[in-house]
């Protein structure tokens, strides 16, 4: 609906280019958490955030200038899920399984400890999935 009403081609971001912005791109000083190795300076998580969500942009970024890659609310990626993919993945921008029952979401979220925050961590739901700490995050 969004590309019909603009005219412009938005889409959800593979999860390797989640990770690759997530990580702070070409400018990445190898964090733990998207910005920082002190999570508490970038993210809304399970210690810190009164269990809601809370306005993009009041943490510090990460070094490509995005906020809440990490924390704040879990976020779709257009990859299926398979476990295992990573280990036998291209090295070199991995697009993910063709099939699956559930799609990757990354970042972590205000109700989840610091472990599920960082930047390596993944997980999936069925696409008809919603609850309050899950959104996403346009590529276009």
């Amino acid at each position: 609906k969004l590309n019909a009403r603009t005219g412009k081609t938005y889409r959800l971001p593979t999860e390797a280019e989640w990770e690759y912005a997530a990580r702070g791109g070409n400018q990445s000083q190898g964090y733990k958490y998207a910005g920082s190795n002190a999570i508490d300076e970038v993210a809304w998580y399970a210690e810190n955030s009164g269990d809601k969500t809370h306005p993009v942009g009041q943490k510090q970024p990460n070094e490509l200038g995005l906020y809440d890659m990490t924390g704040n609310v879990n976020e779709w990626c257009q990859d299926w899920y398979d476990s295992n993919y990573y280990s036998s993945s291209p090295s070199t921008n991995p697009k993910g399984p063709t099939t699956g029952s559930n799609r990757v979401y990354r970042g972590g979220s205000w109700s989840y400890g610091a472990r599920y925050c960082r930047v390596s961590a993944r997980d999936s739901y069925a696409p008809g999935h919603s609850n309050n700490n899950l959104g996403f995050r346009l590529a276009q």
